[in-house]
């Protein structure tokens, strides 16, 4: 018998995440989930997801804008370790990568986060990065993943979102095929989410945030640690 609801909304730099719970035999069970850009405009966006959904309980965490809400509130860093608790899951590191910024948080033996690292305030390598370029490359996200040859990518700088373009720019100029760029682009973001973990060395590894939803930054990442 299916009784109490509950909805979870994730406030994010480019993106709502709704999902729809349902406590099945004192059981947590996903009913529904979906994800949403709101392109600078998540009031919105939540506006439209309230009104569709109807719960007993409503909670809403992210970076951004979540205090705004006249809602029950949970910093990220509380829902991670809620989540990790909730589904059993261990790892060292628990590395979000979104839209605006990545972020690392090391975990003690506990499960807790016991540590948080921020990466720079750079563009460059950020989940809305990685949308800009292919726009302008006039491609959707499932099709530049899908175009994507990542057994061959174009070297690309990460140093700064300047010379990044320039890179994408200059490689397009001279006709490298947009599967090899995009897989460039997905290999330099790869790199600084690595980057941003090599003063922890972690083996076992748990992505979370949009990006993961692009499968050559995962097919990188998987290659590099031991675990993901």
């Amino acid at each position: 018998m299916l009784n109490k609801e509950s909805l979870g909304i994730c406030i994010g730099a480019s993106t709502i995440t709704a999902v729809h719970l349902i406590d099945s035999f004192g059981k947590p069970e996903i009913f529904s989930s979906v994800a949403l850009p709101h392109h600078g405009d998540p009031k919105a966006i939540i506006k439209d997801i309230l009104k569709k959904e109807s719960s007993e309980k409503v909670a809403v965490t992210g970076r951004k804008f979540r205090k705004l809400m006249h809602l029950t509130s949970i910093p990220e860093p509380e829902a991670v370790e809620l989540a990790l608790d909730n589904l059993k899951l261990q790892a060292d590191v628990v590395i979000s990568i979104g839209g605006e910024n990545f972020i690392v948080y090391q975990l003690d033996r506990k499960n807790k986060i016991s540590k948080c690292i921020t990466g720079n305030k750079c563009a460059s390598g950020t989940g809305e990065f990685f949308l800009q370029q292919i726009k302008r490359m006039d491609l959707g996200v499932d099709e530049a993943i899908g175009l994507s040859d990542s057994s061959n990518p174009y070297s690309i700088s990460g140093r700064c979102s300047v010379f990044c373009k320039s890179d994408c720019t200059h490689a397009l100029n001279k006709g490298v095929a947009k599967g090899k760029v995009v897989a460039g682009l997905s290999q330099m973001v790869a790199q600084k989410v690595i980057e941003l973990t090599s003063i922890l060395n972690p083996r076992n590894v748990i992505l979370i945030g949009g990006v993961t939803q692009n499968d050559v930054v995962v097919k990188y990442l998987k290659e590099h640690f031991e675990n993901v």
